[in-house]
């Protein structure tokens, strides 16, 4: 496998983890699934930032970035406030409680996206690029001890 075989496979896991998140009840959004989770894992990394930063840090639009926030705020996901160093300043953290959407996405099932994008219905077959993932996921996440 190369660079680019790297780069193209992550983008398919990306897809099929779009096509995993549960979408009941959230309607019509302005922002996309991928602009959100770009911008929380941007917070996972700076747990205390603002917009502006993490346009600078991801490369979106701050248009894309401010839009992300608010759906998260609205989910209950993030929290704002006034910086009080610099009062035109408003610093994003993760909300102190799990909302009730995170606790939806964390406890969807990504066996059916899977299971459609290897083509397959063998649970069995299924079973086995989870335990792959996961073992990659383990070995090559932010804040891995394997890193």
């Amino acid at each position: 496998m190369n660079g680019v075989e790297l780069f193209l496979l992550g983008r398919t896991l990306m897809k099929i983890g779009e096509e995993a998140m549960p979408t009941e009840g959230v309607g019509p959004q302005t922002t996309g699934v991928r602009t959100v989770l770009v911008v929380v894992s941007d917070l996972r990394e700076h747990p205390e930032t603002s917009v502006g930063e993490i346009a600078a840090r991801t490369g979106l639009p701050q248009s894309a970035v401010s839009g992300a926030v608010a759906r998260l705020k609205e989910a209950g996901s993030i929290v704002t406030e006034t910086d009080p160093r610099d009062r035109r300043r408003v610093l994003i953290r993760h909300a102190p409680e799990v909302s009730p959407r995170l606790e939806q996405v964390r406890a969807s099932s990504i066996e059916g996206a899977i299971a459609a994008a290897a083509g397959t219905d063998d649970p069995g077959q299924v079973a086995e690029i989870v335990a792959m993932l996961q073992s990659l996921a383990q070995r090559l996440s932010p804040g891995s001890a394997h890193r």
